[in-house]
């Protein structure tokens, strides 16, 4: 039965959104997680956090519900009406849950709240729920559904708390943010490698879609006339396109070039050094200057534009973002990419670039932005541990 703040409320606000598919499958067995997201974008934000529960064993497997229609790896929420809410939450019986702030449901909080299943809100800005505001004991009975309400500043703690959050449980620890994606890099390989380079300025262009590979060799060519000892490491999206390159960059351009995979070094002649896309994580720590391969002629970058910026390498790309909006408006926001509009200006661009403290100002801001969230990511552990220890359940 619905109290009468739940039914004013879904009187004000109309038709509830969703669907019953996501209550069908089999529960898997073991500790069932359940994550629920707004968006894409706090989807990639859970991805490491999922990844640590597992590691930390704290969960088996994971329920990932996502309101934004078809985001891969998730399901629909259920509508927010009591039956749909109870049948979702019968058939999965998941062990807790944690909430991605952002169209907070008060019927499935509610329902949640009454079988017992503690939950966990994490990156709060503000509290949302539209009509809600206007009934100040729905929103105080539904906070009391969270165990813990983490927010991302002070001015969405006073937000929270004007609406009738709980003081005691609720924490600053700002923004749950997608990983730094920072990728291992054989140390071995980079300093041998560091040392055959020397003081040679070095830039890479990773990811790139064949239609891109032109314009990356005559921007090459361009930025030589500043630097002529500048080498570019290029990693084609595709390693069938290698044979083609190692003919077509001495016969086409004139320029000299040496294969990784052949077990050849890069010395004082070599001008492009093709690799294949099996080592980023090394490229990236030997140039610190990167394009974004995909960002210009195509659907958008062909890798994260995070593992650059992890690495320290200061980030080029076009105006195609593709799957990475998200990730590439904070860099951008923050200082730490920088826009190639045309595909003629890249040479200029990467000339530019060449000074040192100009990378390094571009490659600091966007290190800032990917270490972001590993405080909101802790807090939200050591809740999930409390959780468990509470329940008597950790393994």
């Amino acid at each position: 039965m619905l109290s009468p703040g739940l039914r004013l409320y879904r009187f004000l606000r109309g038709p509830a959104p969703g669907g019953s598919e996501s209550i069908s499958g089999e529960r898997p067995s073991g500790r069932l997680a359940w994550l629920h997201a707004p968006d894409a974008a706090a989807v990639l934000a859970f991805r490491p956090l999922m990844a640590r529960l597992r590691d930390e064993r704290m969960a088996d497997h994971f329920l990932l519900t996502c309101a934004e229609p078809g985001v891969p790896g998730t399901l629909a929420p259920p509508a927010d009406e009591p039956a749909l809410a109870a049948a979702f939450l019968d058939h999965w019986r998941p062990d807790y849950g944690i909430w991605a702030s952002g169209g907070l449901r008060p019927v499935l909080l509610y329902t949640a709240a009454a079988r017992h299943l503690p939950v966990v809100l994490t990156g709060g800005t503000e509290p949302g729920l539209g009509a809600g505001r206007l009934i100040p004991r729905l929103m105080r009975g539904l906070f009391a559904a969270f165990r813990q309400i983490f927010v991302t500043d002070q001015t969405a703690a006073r937000a929270f708390l004007r609406v009738g959050a709980p003081p005691a449980r609720l924490e600053v620890a700002g923004r749950m943010e997608e990983a730094s994606h920072s990728l291992p890099v054989p140390e071995a390989e980079r300093e041998a490698l560091s040392r055959i380079l020397g003081t040679r300025p070095v830039w890479l262009a990773v990811g790139v879609p064949e239609e891109e590979e032109a314009l990356v060799i005559r921007a090459h060519l361009k930025a030589l006339h500043s630097a002529h000892r500048l080498l570019l490491i290029l990693v084609p999206a595709s390693a069938d396109r290698i044979p083609a390159l190692l003919r077509d960059l001495p016969g086409s351009y004139g320029l000299e070039a040496g294969y990784r995979a052949a077990d050849e070094d890069p010395d004082e002649d070599t001008q492009v050094y093709l690799a294949d896309d099996d080592e980023p994580g090394l490229w990236y720590r030997l140039a610190p200057l990167t394009w974004a391969g995909g960002s210009l002629k195509g659907a958008g970058p062909m890798r994260h534009p995070f593992e650059a910026a992890a690495a320290g390498s200061a980030l080029l790309h076009g105006p195609n973002f593709g799957p990475y909006l998200h990730a590439m408006e904070r860099l951008q926001s923050a200082g730490g990419a920088r826009l190639v509009p045309r595909g003629e200006e890249l040479g200029d661009v990467v000339g530019d670039m060449l000074a040192p403290d100009r990378c390094a100002r571009i490659a600091q801001a966007a290190w800032a932005v990917t270490s972001e969230g590993g405080e909101a990511s802790d807090k939200v552990i050591a809740a999930v541990s409390a959780i468990l220890d509470s329940k008597g359940a950790r393994s």
